[in-house]
C-alpha cells in the first residue's frame, strides 16, 4: 500500500510550522506509525531534525532548483519503507519566485504536482474572527492545492480558541487542533535559523513533550485521516530504482565528485543535502566523514575531498588550531580535489574574521578572507555556470541552488573566478568563488544540475588528480 502524505504550511514563515511538523512526527512515531518526512525550499536545519525523529535522511523538495525526474525520485526515496510522509513547507504555501506555476519554488507547487493534502497552520495571536477569512482564501486561491484542514496556533485563551474555531468552521473547513500560547523552552535560534538538531541539548525530552502536547491538542486521528496516498508511480522511466545501490542516477542529480569521498562532518561543517548524499551513495559512491573540529584530516585513501556549509565562524579558533587537519587537507590538495561550500569556502580561505572582529588564520588554499563581523545578509536563488572543469562538471555546466550566508569578503585574493553567478530571476551576479589548481570553492550551495546541465548518466565520473575541484 503507498504510503500517504501532508504537508504542513501556513502564511509565512514564524507562523509555527516545524514545531507542528515536529509534534506530528514525534506524536505519530510513538503510535507506531513509520514516519518520514521532507522540507519543501533549500534548508538544512529543519530536515536536519526531522531526521533526528525518523532515523531516516532529511530530504529536500525544490521546484525550481529541481527538475521533475528529481522531484520525483527525491518524494521516492522519502516514502520507502513509511506508512506517513510529512512535508513542512517553507515561508508561506504560495511563496516562490514569479514563474510559471509547478517551477516557482513555491510549497504550493509540491502540493500540487503530487495532491499531497495541506494543513495550514495559522498564528491566530492578535487576531480573532478574521482568521476565518484568511483559511477562506487559502483554500480557495489555487483549486489544485486543498487545504484539506486547519491548527490555529499561539491561542490565548478559551474564550479566545471559541472565536477563532467558530471562524475556521463558518470558513468551511475543519479544525484540527488548536495549540494554546504557553510558556516554555522553544527552540534556540541563530543567525542561519535554529540551531543544528546535533547541538540541542535535551532534544529527547524536548520532542517527548511536543509529542504529549500533540496528543493533547492536535486531532491526531483527524489529521492522519487527511493524509493521501502518493501516486503510485512517481518514477519516469530512466533506470533508477530509488532504492537499490549502485542504481543510475535520476535526471538533474548532481553525480558523485568522486568514488571514495572524504566529507567534513560534525558541528562547523554540517550542511550537506540529504538527497546530494543519498543519490551519490546509490550510484555506488563512499561518503568517508572526518572532523575538522577534533583536528582530524581527510582519508589519504579519498579521491576527492568536499567541506559542506556549516557554522565555522564559531569555531574558528578551534579551527586556526587544528594543525593536523590543515596540514592534512595541504597535502590532500597536492595530488587531489578539495572542494568547499559556504562555510567550507570560508575555511579554505587565509582567514576568518568571527563576530568580534577577531581574524583566525584558515588554510590558505584560496586567497580570500572573509568575516562574520561585518554581516551582511546573501539569501536567494542562483544559477551559476562552471567557468573551468570541476567536480560538479565540465566548463558550461549550469548549476542551480541558493545563497544564504552572512558572512562578506573583506579580501577577494587573486584566484580565478569559480563560475558566473545569476539569480533566480535571472539577474546577473557576476562572478563568485574562486579555484586554484585541484581547490575550489564559493558561497554557493548546490541542489541540482540546471536545465543545459550535464547529461544524467549512470557510470561514476572520472576522478583523482586529473579531475580539478573547482567549485565548492
Amino acid at each position: 500500500m503507498s504510503a500517504r502524505a501532508i504537508m504542513v504550511a501556513a502564511p509565512r514563515s514564524g507562523g509555527g510550522k516545524t514545531t507542528v511538523t515536529l509534534a506530528l512526527l514525534a506524536a505519530f512515531r510513538r503510535r507506531g506509525i513509520r514516519v518520514g518526512a521532507a522540507k519543501t525550499g533549500p534548508d538544512y536545519i529543519d530536515p536536519a531534525f526531522h531526521a533526528a525523529l525518523t532515523g531516516r535522511p532529511g530530504l529536500n523538495l525544490d521546484s525550481w532548483c529541481m527538475p521533475p525526474a528529481l522531484l520525483e525520485a527525491t518524494l521516492e526515496a522519502a516514502r520507502q519503507d513509511v506508512d506517513l510522509v510529512v512535508v513542512e513547507s517553507a515561508m508561506g504555501l504560495f511563496d516562490g519566485l514569479v514563474a510559471p506555476d509547478g517551477s516557482r519554488g513555491a510549497p504550493s507547487d509540491i502540493a500540487s504536482r503530487f495532491g499531497i493534502p495541506v494543513l495550514l497552520v495559522l498564528d491566530v495571536s492578535g487576531q480573532g474572527q478574521t482568521v476565518g477569512a484568511v483559511a477562506h482564501g487559502f483554500a480557495s486561491w489555487q483549486p489544485d492545492v486543498q487545504v484539506a484542514g486547519v491548527v490555529l496556533n499561539r491561542v490565548a485563551s478559551p474564550r479566545h480558541a471559541r472565536l477563532t474555531e467558530g471562524a475556521i468552521q463558518a470558513a468551511g473547513l475543519p479544525v484540527c487542533g488548536t495549540l494554546l500560547r504557553q510558556p516554555g523552552t522553544p527552540l534556540p535560534e541563530r543567525h542561519l535559523g535554529l540551531v543544528q538538531a546535533r547541538e540541542h541539548q535535551g532534544l529527547t525530552d524536548w520532542l517527548e513533550d511536543l509529542a504529549d502536547k500533540a496528543e493533547r491538542e492536535l486531532n491526531l486521528d483527524a489529521i492522519l485521516a487527511t493524509a493521501q496516498p502518493l501516486p503510485e508511480n512517481l518514477l519516469p522511466d530512466t533506470g533508477f530504482s530509488g532504492s537499490h545501490p549502485a542504481t543510475a542516477l535520476p535526471p538533474g542529480a548532481l553525480p558523485p565528485p568522486g568514488q571514495r569521498i572524504a566529507l567534513a562532518d560534525d558541528a562547523a561543517f554540517s550542511f550537506l543535502y540529504g538527497h546530494l548524499a543519498l543519490f551519490w551513495q546509490q550510484a555506488g559512491a563512499e561518503l568517508v566523514p572526518f572532523s575538522p573540529l577534533a583536528d582530524e584530516a581527510p582519508d589519504p585513501s579519498c579521491d576527492v575531498c568536499w567541506l559542506p556549509g556549516g557554522y565555522p565562524e564559531l569555531h574558528a579558533g578551534q579551527l586556526a588550531a587544528a594543525e593536523q587537519f590543515r596540514h592534512g587537507l595541504a597535502t590532500f590538495a597536492q595530488t587531489r580535489p578539495v572542494h568547499g561550500e559556504c562555510g567550507g569556502f570560508m575555511v579554505l580561505g587565509e582567514a576568518l574574521e568571527d563576530a568580534q572582529g577577531t581574524r583566525h588564520r584558515m588554510t590558505g588554499l584560496l586567497g580570500h578572507v572573509t568575516s562574520f563581523a561585518r554581516r551582511k545578509l546573501n539569501l536567494g536563488y542562483r544559477e551559476a555556470m562552471v567557468l573551468a572543469p570541476s567536480v560538479l562538471g565540465p566548463a558550461g555546466t549550469t548549476l542551480r541552488g541558493h545563497e544564504f550566508h552572512y558572512a562578506t569578503v573583506l579580501d577577494a585574493g587573486a584566484d580565478a573566478p569559480l563560475a558566473q553567478l545569476r539569480a533566480g530571476d535571472g539577474t546577473d551576479l557576476g562572478a563568485c568563488g574562486g579555484r586554484r589548481g585541484s581547490v575550489s570553492g564559493s558561497f554557493f550551495h548546490v541542489l541540482a544540475c540546471g536545465p543545459s546541465g550535464p547529461p544524467p548518466h549512470s557510470a561514476m565520473p572520472e576522478t583523482g588528480a586529473a579531475t580539478n575541484a573547482q567549485n565548492r
